[in-house]
């Protein structure tokens, strides 16, 4: 297992083991697509979990900005599709669908005008100015472009050479370019001197890459090839249960959290104008961009399976859903584990993907397991809706939980304090148990809410996530007995579930982990 390095803490009061979570540094990086917009509020309103560092513009397949002279470009490290890239990607031209660099701020000035409310949730809310520090203009030039050192690269590079404690999360929304001009830069300065090995190491120690799909060439050319100790998430197929083609993964009795209505009553309307730019329950693209049929309504009509009036897509939001560990899952250590952002399988050394199926890649879909007790964590985590093992299911069992706290967050921008809704908080006694076979274990856990509302706490086996393959039978006050044939060295994760009765329900977790002995 490669560490991805600590960001917990644990302390231990009157009995029971309490989860505190060190914001994680992250820095952001975006090529403006439509799914980039709607990622962006929803980004704005968790700013208060994590420590943004930089927000970057690069480009990516699908959007590039050209040298802004006019000359025809054509792509430098271009993104691997198979043969599938459109045809329009192998002529030259000027530029290709870009949006310019100022609806970043747009989005943080409509920030900055629920701010004041915000803070009265969270103080560590950062203000908007602070926020648009941050923006810089990485390689936006061509798709894979890294020619050059930009404003975006150095920024990213200094942050890669700073002596605060790591890691930090680079979210690549877009391409990698600008991370790897970032790293070709401090190749150049020190490949040839003494201090080498030691900003090598710095570098590959502090540096956590979650790619969401590959939109350029830039990882496989230069990064995978020139700096293979950088740890990397690589989420090919997850998020497209957050994204365009959202509705053959997500179990339809969840479909109600990403249709119109629900959009508009719980996020678009009456909730400030940071979430009134929210994309989707018929609000358009506001960019002139004449492929992107999501952001004409004529041409969403004409797209198959899409609906202007529904949720359209997040696709680059798991990047940071990942950093998530306020819910108690503790997975940023162990992207196996699984968690709010998905569940990743370590195919080597430091580097995790998504769970593949047997025989190959395949786009979305459940895959073909009819036995409720079949266990393939390679290929994804068991779903119950359709009684089969799924490949999306890791980053769909958690629409429910992440659509009532969205919409809890957008009450924020506009409610006092006392007339909204806030996370009950779960201690256990005992975060890791280690016991054997036959042995009875009961966990003892307790629930608090800053609003008084009544919280229930549930208890459920995360088999996946464990390296036993046994089903456990768990009571509803949380207590089980480890199977007589369970092996020695062997884990078991139960993860206990705290949910609040307030309006929308919002929940937290904490994951106990069971060493077989």
């Amino acid at each position: 297992m490669a560490a991805l390095g600590a960001v917990f803490l644990f302390s231990s009061c009157s009995g029971t083991t309490d989860y505190q979570v060190v914001k994680p540094r992250t820095i952001v990086c975006t090529d403006g697509e439509v799914d980039d917009y709607d990622s962006f509020i929803r980004l704005l309103l968790y700013a208060n979990e994590m420590s943004i560092e930089a927000i970057v513009y690069s480009a990516s397949q699908w959007h590039w900005a050209g040298d802004g002279n006019g000359t025809p470009l054509l792509p430098e490290n271009r993104a691997d599709k198979g043969g599938m890239n459109p045809p329009q990607f192998d002529a030259p031209k000027e530029s290709h669908r870009w949006i310019g660099t100022q609806w970043i701020p747009d989005l943080i000035d409509a920030y900055g005008e629920v701010w004041p409310n915000l803070v009265k949730h969270d103080a560590s809310y950062p203000s908007a100015e602070h926020l648009k520090s941050l923006i810089k203009v990485g390689n936006i030039r061509v798709e894979g472009d890294m020619s050059a050192p930009t404003e975006g690269s150095e920024a990213v590079k200094a942050i890669m050479l700073d002596d605060k404690p790591g890691p930090v999360y680079f979210q690549a929304w877009g391409g990698t370019n600008t991370f790897a001009r970032a790293l070709l830069s401090i190749e150049e300065e020190y490949r040839d001197s003494q201090e080498w090995d030691a900003i090598y190491k710095k570098v590959c120690d502090k540096m956590v890459l979650y790619i969401i799909q590959d939109q350029d060439g830039t990882y496989m050319n230069y990064v995978a090839q020139n700096w293979p100790g950088i740890k990397t998430i690589y989420n090919a197929n997850q998020f497209i249960s957050f994204a365009y083609l959202w509705k053959p993964t997500v179990p339809e009795p969840w479909h109600q959290y990403l249709k119109g209505e629900w959009f508009r009553e719980n996020i678009v309307n009456e909730h400030g104008p940071l979430t009134a730019k929210y994309l989707g329950a018929g609000i358009h693209y506001p960019f002139d961009d004449p492929e992107d049929h999501y952001g004409d309504p004529e041409l969403v009509r004409r797209t198959p399976g899409a609906d202007f009036n529904d949720f359209i897509s997040e696709g680059d939001s798991p990047s940071f859903f990942f950093l998530f560990d306020f819910w108690g899952l503790r997975s940023l250590d162990h992207p196996e584990w699984g968690s709010i952002g998905g569940r990743f399988n370590e195919v080597k050394p430091g580097f995790w993907e998504d769970p593949q199926t047997r025989g190959g890649f395949r786009p979305f879909g459940p895959q073909p397991e009819p036995d409720g007790h079949t266990l393939d964590r390679e290929a994804g985590d068991f779903n119950p809706f359709t009684s089969r093992v799924d490949m999306m299911y890791p980053q769909t069992r958690w629409v429910e939980v992440l659509q009532n706290d969205f919409a809890a967050r957008a009450d924020w921008c506009v409610t006092p304090y006392e007339e909204a809704n806030h996370a009950p908080s779960v201690k256990v006694n005992n975060l890791g148990i280690s016991a054997k076979p036959g042995e009875k274990v009961s966990i003892k856990a307790n629930a608090s809410d800053p609003d008084g509302d009544r919280v229930e706490i549930s208890f459920w086996q995360y088999r996946e996530a464990g390296t036993s393959d046994a089903l456990l039978e768990i009571s509803q006050d949380g207590t089980f007995s480890i199977p007589a044939d369970v092996a020695s060295g062997t884990s078991l994760h139960i993860i206990v579930q705290a949910t609040d009765s307030g309006t929308p329900s919002l929940t937290r977790y904490q994951r106990v982990i069971v060493t077989v002995l």
